[in-house]
């Protein structure tokens, strides 16, 4: 076994093998006796089609059931989800993402609109019920402060749409009882987000006319999501314990002792809700309930319908499990494990060993190239700091003895978000030559309670920067990581924290933001209206905190930065418009520092074409090799400026 410098190990992962691994894959159905979901196409400009198996799988290429140039995305809050769903008979209505319109199309004909051009509508969160599609519209109107959003109901034959609920900031998860009479909700309001506050409403279920909501659950610093029905009670998760909890209430009970929690201990069924149509839990037909779990992993779980009796199932995934579908002791699942990339998963809840991957899921070479992470937990001045470490892994080379491995440090979005420790091919581009990944949960991060995700709580910019210094100085005082060799990476409120880091300490000797935040001011004014108060929770409200939003901002302090900075930005983000990387960038050059400024056009907050996958991951490597000093060999030298 050759013996190489930390960085320089040759590995067969290409960054185009990453680009088209580990599926995007965006809501799954049981459509007769076949499976259908959403798959984001990287190699088709990142459109979104709808393929399909049948369920008993077998070597049988996916159908696509809706061809190019059609593509299912909802832009609802931005961030979208829910974009389709399936009627009784078979027909798939969705969401095109060039207009937002909501179309039908039948087996076998072309799709059909639903509602109408040019009004400046959004819909998401599509459920069909009988006759009619049941959506959250999001109407947008260039002489409005706001866009207007609300619950509505579109006749499957085309013959119009009438509002169900209205007057609320925002809407989510709308959720016909089974006999039509009622539907259940979430609302929320600025300046909350909805994992701050929301009220989980119930209105009848009328054909003409809107009615006066009754609250059942929410209200100030609870978070309530994910209303299902299930044996004429109505489930949902609360976190008003301080988790996530599942609970039951009969939907016409006011009383105490109306509403029963069937779940609890030291663990989450629930998540940030970023994108619409979010499942962490569903009801089975005989009343068993199949449930996400997580305290730093995930776990998947059934559970009687009292919910006593609570089954881990072993299954190969433990990371970003959603609950699709449910037929029967069947279920369509999403997420990723310890061995198993992102897929799609079928789930028998009763032979959870027959498990198998409908789509991805497989690696795509020998396991020996891919780290299993390692969960690891530092101390912070606010507390535990918890992260997963990905050492470097060459099956065929190993390191001069003595030597240190460089690092990345990786921070996610959100702040949200949650990492989980799964196995990754992004990952693994990056340890399998022989550079180690630390991936972090820094306070602000869900999947460990309401506490840990409030250590954030007006201290953005503070607390984050101080987890991840703590995590990275952890590392290398462990003696895994070379402390002068330690770089920081991250995308959108993940960008913000690599730039703060590197204003706000000396910890790291590189960063790597893609489209990151550096000036607040400018993203409380220019980004769009799901996260324009974001900032009043993080930070503090306007104008009352301004000053505290310019000692915050990177751009406030670029006069104490020193080490190269790489910036990649879509040229279409409107969630952090280019004028932040483009501002950063021109700091960067007056102070005479090595950076690049990378602007991909047509993509947006996130990465979706293979193209720019595959130029983002080298560009990375380049720059890391630069600064660094090893080699990159096969991939273009990033040429960097001062």
């Amino acid at each position: 076994m050759p013996t190489l410098p930390y960085g320089s190990w040759p590995s067969p992962i290409e960054a185009a093998e990453v680009a088209a691994s580990s599926p995007r894959i965006d809501g799954a159905r049981f459509v007769g006796e076949d499976i259908w979901w959403s798959e984001s196409l990287p190699g088709e400009r990142g459109r979104t089609a709808i393929l399909s198996v049948g369920i008993g799988g077998g070597d049988t290429a996916p159908e696509v059931l809706l061809p190019a140039p059609w593509s299912v995305r909802s832009r609802v809050h931005e961030y979208g989800g829910g974009a389709w769903a399936v009627t009784d008979e078979g027909s798939l209505v969705f969401v095109e993402h060039s207009d937002q319109r909501v179309w039908r199309m039948a087996p076998g004909t072309e799709p059909e609109p639903l509602t109408p051009a040019d009004t400046g509508a959004r819909f998401g969160d599509l459920v069909c019920s009988g006759d009619r599609l049941l959506a959250v519209r999001e109407t947008h109107d260039d002489g409005a402060a706001a866009p207007l959003r609300d619950i509505v109901s579109i006749a499957l034959d085309g013959s119009g749409i009438h509002v169900l609920a209205a007057g609320r900031g925002f809407y989510a998860a709308p959720a016909p009882s089974p006999d039509g009479r009622l539907l259940a909700y979430v609302a929320w309001d600025h300046p909350d987000m909805p994992w701050d506050r929301t009220d989980l409403q119930i209105v009848p279920l009328g054909a003409t006319t809107t009615h006066a909501p009754r609250t059942i659950a929410g209200g100030p610093g609870v978070s309530a999501l994910q209303p299902e029905w299930s044996g004429g009670a109505l489930l949902y998760a609360s976190d008003a314990s301080g988790r996530w909890q599942l609970e039951r209430r009969r939907a016409d009970g006011d009383e105490p002792g109306d509403e029963q929690q069937l779940t609890s201990g030291d663990a989450d069924t629930g998540g940030p809700l970023w994108n619409l149509g979010a499942r962490w839990y569903a009801p089975l037909a005989d009343g068993r309930i199949l449930a996400v779990r997580t305290h730093g992993r995930d776990t998947l779980t059934i559970r009687a319908a009292d919910g006593t009796g609570e089954r881990v199932l072993d299954v190969p995934i433990s990371a970003q499990i959603l609950v699709r579908d449910v037929r029967g002791a069947r279920a369509l699942v999403t997420g990723a494990g310890a061995s198993a990339p992102m897929g799609l998963w079928l789930v028998d809840v009763d032979d959870p060993g027959a498990t198998r991957a409908v789509r991805g899921g497989a690696l795509p070479r020998d396991e020996a190239w891919y780290p299993r992470a390692r969960a690891m937990t530092f101390t912070g001045p606010s507390g535990p700091v918890h992260a997963f470490d990905y050492p470097p892994t060459n099956p065929g080379t190993h390191a001069p003895e003595g030597e240190r491995a460089p690092y990345v440090v990786t921070v996610h979005g959100g702040p949200t978000a949650h990492v989980a420790g799964e196995v990754s091919p992004a990952v693994a581009y990056l340890t399998s030559r022989g550079i180690g990944v630390l991936d972090v949960n820094y306070g602000g991060s869900t999947g460990y309670g309401r506490a840990y995700r409030e250590r954030l709580k007006g201290q953005w910019g503070i607390v984050d920067v101080q987890d991840v210094v703590a995590a990275a100085s952890g590392l290398a005082d462990a003696g895994l990581a070379d402390r002068a060799r330690t770089a920081i990476k991250g995308g959108s409120a993940g960008g913000w924290t690599v730039l703060a880091a590197l204003t706000g300490s000396d910890a790291f000797a590189a960063g790597i933001s893609r489209y990151g935040v550096g000036d607040l001011r400018a993203l409380a004014a220019d980004t769009h209206d799901f996260e324009a108060r974001y900032l009043d929770g993080l930070v503090g409200p306007l104008p009352e905190a301004e000053q505290i939003y310019i000692e915050r901002s990177p751009l406030s302090h670029m006069d104490g930065l020193s080490a190269p900075v790489l910036l990649l930005q879509g040229a279409e983000d409107r969630v952090v418009p280019p004028a932040q990387a483009e501002a950063l960038r021109d700091a960067l050059a007056a102070g005479g520092i090595p950076h690049a400024l990378v602007i991909y056009p047509d993509e947006a907050h996130g990465f979706r074409q293979a193209a720019t996958i595959v130029h983002a991951l080298e560009s990375e490597l380049s720059f890391l090799g630069q600064v660094f000093d090893f080699e990159t060999p096969g991939v273009p030298t990033l040429p960097l400026e001062r």
